[in-house]
């Protein structure tokens, strides 16, 4: 036998759901429990408990769950009326599921470039793509921001842009549930906001779920009629086309317990992004945040200099340290998304983030001692 063979590195989680779920304890146990126990699987009394503590926590006036964060998104296009000759914009640097809803409905995403500085959607690239739409003959409708990895977008700027414009604004915060800007929640920025409760999310629950959040309570009504095939006064009464979008009852009883804990959370993933920023400002371009903003850290996600990502992510995977790339090609040049029109004068930054882009293991659970040798293994990787 080899005495000197390397032994591998204990891997360190990228994101700690089995940690989360050690300190919850028996109380997720309990309350999956009472819903197997009272068998109202679909939507049972935890789900209309959850809207209210989910619409009290960020201070919308209402909260509509559904099944997944995509379709949130897609009830809100739906509830708007988006089709065919409609313009939608879309940030380039982002998961496809925020063009997605839009080409299903038969609209036209319309792609925006980002800032380099926070991911997020570009306001000066915005009005040109509005400026493209009208060109190519089609009606402005909708703008979708995207709080990017956490992160508000600049909701100042953009609503101004929107309303100037006659577009709805929906937020994207799939990843950006529980952050703030300017000393507002998240769920309260926009005409609505669909987020994720997929289980990777800040707030994720043990399956798929998602939730749309609106003070309008005209869309808050019709949204809960969308979810459940169009719905009217009861399931044989339809009084539009709808589609199956609730949300399980066992899944709003697990995000009923995660929320109590989640603005501890929200502080310890904000520890932990300090420290890296700390740590690793002189190393890499780590993320900024600006000004009257807190973000929710889905991910930690430096930029290298070209070309050197994947010789970093072998390195650090050698030492036990996961890497992700989110988005390792730009929606416009994605098969399915790439004969969709760009704003005037392109989507340059979203390319080149593309290139540079890599995150680092993210959560709440994220203690010094890992830290520590997430950061010493970053230093080895780029020869610190």
């Amino acid at each position: 036998m080899n005495q000197h063979a390397r032994l591998e590195p204990t891997p360190v989680p990228f994101i700690d759901i089995a940690a989360q779920r050690r300190r919850l304890g028996s109380a997720v146990d309990e309350a999956i429990a009472r819903v197997t126990a009272h068998c109202q699987f679909i939507m049972g009394p935890e789900v209309r408990a959850l809207e209210a503590d989910l619409a009290a926590f960020c201070g919308a006036r209402h909260a509509v769950s559904c099944a997944s964060g995509t379709d949130a998104l897609i009830l809100v296009l739906m509830a708007k009326g988006v089709g065919p000759g409609d313009a939608v914009f879309c940030p380039a640097f982002t998961f496809c599921a925020t063009a997605e809803v839009v080409a299903l409905l038969g609209a036209t995403p319309v792609f925006v470039d980002v800032e380099a500085a926070t991911f997020n959607i570009d306001p000066n690239s915005l009005e040109c793509a509005i400026a493209t739409a009208k060109r190519l003959g089609l009606s402005p409708k909708m703008v979708i921001p995207v709080d990017l990895f956490g992160l508000p977008a600049d909701f100042d700027v953009i609503a101004g842009i929107a309303e100037a414009e006659g577009l709805f604004l929906l937020d994207d915060a799939a990843q950006g549930f529980g952050a703030t800007y300017k000393g507002r929640r998240i769920g309260t920025l926009a005409h609505a906001t669909a987020t994720s409760f997929f289980p990777a999310k800040p707030l994720g629950c043990y399956g798929d779920g998602g939730a749309v959040f609106t003070d309008d309570d005209d869309l808050a009504a019709i949204l809960r009629s969308l979810r459940v095939h169009g719905e009217g006064t009861n399931r044989y009464d339809n009084v539009r086309i709808g589609m199956t979008g609730r949300l399980d009852t066992i899944q709003a009883a697990v995000l009923i317990e995660k929320l109590k804990i989640f603005p501890d959370e929200i502080m310890a993933r904000n520890r932990a992004a300090e420290c890296y920023a700390g740590a690793l400002g002189n190393l890499v371009t780590v993320p900024r945040i600006p000004q009257d903003y807190t973000s929710v850290w889905a991910q930690y996600t430096v930029r290298l200099e070209p070309g050197a990502r994947e010789r970093f992510a072998a390195a650090l995977k050698a030492d036990g340290i996961p890497t992700a790339v989110y988005y390792p090609k730009p929606l416009n040049r994605q098969e399915a998304y790439k004969h969709f029109p760009v704003a005037d004068g392109g989507v340059p930054v979203s390319e080149q983030l593309a290139e540079e882009v890599i995150s680092l293991p993210m959560h709440a659970y994220l203690d010094p001692t890992t830290q520590d040798r997430i950061v010493e293994a970053v230093r080895r990787a780029l020869g610190a």
